[in-house]
């Protein structure tokens, strides 16, 4: 029932020594090439609560995006593609709720520090803070998280948020939104603030 969201990826190299004989290099560093979201191994995921007691994990199953050699990291969630489980209920969110025909995607930006991940070894992750910008439905908000980035082969890095992430309605302009929402469902009341969690995956 609301928001979303964030970012990274991997890389490695087997050489074959002069005299017939293989030897393995190490891989070869994080910030070589760009790195691309791989979807079909990525997930996006909110939780929204209504009339104060009622969970439901919705989902993104759509992303895409990338990670430049200098940092630039680029997420696009397509709206289009939000899953709650109830195919009413995917409809308002994406006719009422988000307006796809107007926005249909969301982007988070952000620039990351590449050095801070050059020297991963394969199974090896990393904690960092992360500074990045929604922008959704023509509104830009700053974000601060926290990302554990893991290099899980030698072309990939998986990254996750350590803690749910707060996305609040009304500051992307969305809260007459959630009304149209609550009215059509007949609830009493929707949370307009949503924890976001995220997994990433990045091919090079």
């Amino acid at each position: 029932m609301t928001n979303h969201l964030s970012l990274l990826s991997a890389a490695g190299i087997v050489a074959l020594a002069g005299c017939a004989q293989p030897s393995e290099q190490a891989p070869s560093p994080l910030v070589d090439d760009e790195w691309t979201v791989d979807s079909s191994a990525s997930n996006l995921s909110y939780v929204s609560v209504k009339s104060g007691e009622v969970l439901e994990v919705n989902e993104f199953t759509q992303l895409s995006g990338n990670v430049t050699p200098e940092g630039t990291a680029t997420v696009e969630i397509d709206l289009s593609s939000v899953s709650t489980g109830v195919d009413i209920r995917d409809e308002r969110m994406r006719e009422v709720f988000f307006n796809v025909a107007q926005n249909p995607k969301a982007t988070v930006t952000a620039q990351i520090d590449p050095a801070a991940f050059e020297s991963l070894a394969v199974g090896e992750s990393t904690v960092q803070p992360l500074s990045a910008t929604l922008s959704l439905a023509g509104i830009e908000r700053d974000i601060d998280t926290e990302l554990r980035v893991t290099r899980a082969g030698a072309d990939r890095v998986i990254a996750t948020t350590t803690d749910p992430v707060i996305v609040y309605a009304d500051a992307f302009g969305l809260g007459t939104g959630i009304d149209q929402l609550r009215e059509l469902a007949g609830l009493d009341t929707i949370t307009p603030a949503v924890p976001v969690t995220f997994s990433i995956a990045f091919e090079r």
